[in-house]
């Protein structure tokens, strides 16, 4: 693990970012250039760890789809080879995000206990939230009964400047 840790996730990102536009043109994944494009994002994001969790997932996922990719196409030698290199290289790049997820405090995915039903990243409006948040009213609770103000009187207006009927008046 001392190896995995002493590398550098966004180089790692960025040079299966240029491998992958490399072979873009031929006969290879053509997801890899979007998943590596979205990583170099990720990396720079260090507020996003929905993101990078995310990013994660697709990273591995995507290994899996470049063994199953190669297996039913046919690639010329060059094009094979980095390919290749590049479904090697999502094995360290996979560990390495997941060592920056675990440095960030959260887990890949609920993989580590982590609670499902955590906290949301928007919420309803009006406050339909089983919490009841800020002032807002949910749902099921009830109303606190207001003793109501008798409305206060506005104050008479002066007549100094007289007006055409319908027009503003000033006060």
């Amino acid at each position: 693990m001392d190896f995995v840790q002493s590398l550098d996730p966004s180089k790692l990102v960025l040079a299966e970012t240029v491998l992958s536009f490399a072979v873009s043109p031929f006969a290879a994944p053509p997801y890899n250039l979007a998943i590596f494009l979205f990583g170099t994002y990720v990396q720079e994001n260090t507020e996003a760890v929905h993101s990078l969790q995310t990013f994660t997932g697709l990273l591995g996922a995507s290994t899996i789809l470049d063994v199953v990719w190669m297996l039913n196409n046919d690639q010329n030698g060059f094009v094979k080879l980095l390919t290749v290199v590049i479904l090697l290289l999502k094995i360290p790049t996979f560990l390495a995000f997941g060592i920056s997820l675990r440095q960030r405090g959260t887990s890949f995915g609920g993989l580590g206990g982590a609670d499902l039903s955590g906290p949301t990243v928007w919420s309803m409006p009006g406050g339909f939230t089983s919490s009841g948040r800020e002032g807002y009213q949910t749902v099921d609770e009830e109303r606190p009964s207001h003793t109501s103000r008798p409305p206060v009187p506005a104050p008479p207006l002066s007549n100094t400047h007289s007006a055409a009927p319908g027009a503003y008046q000033t006060a």
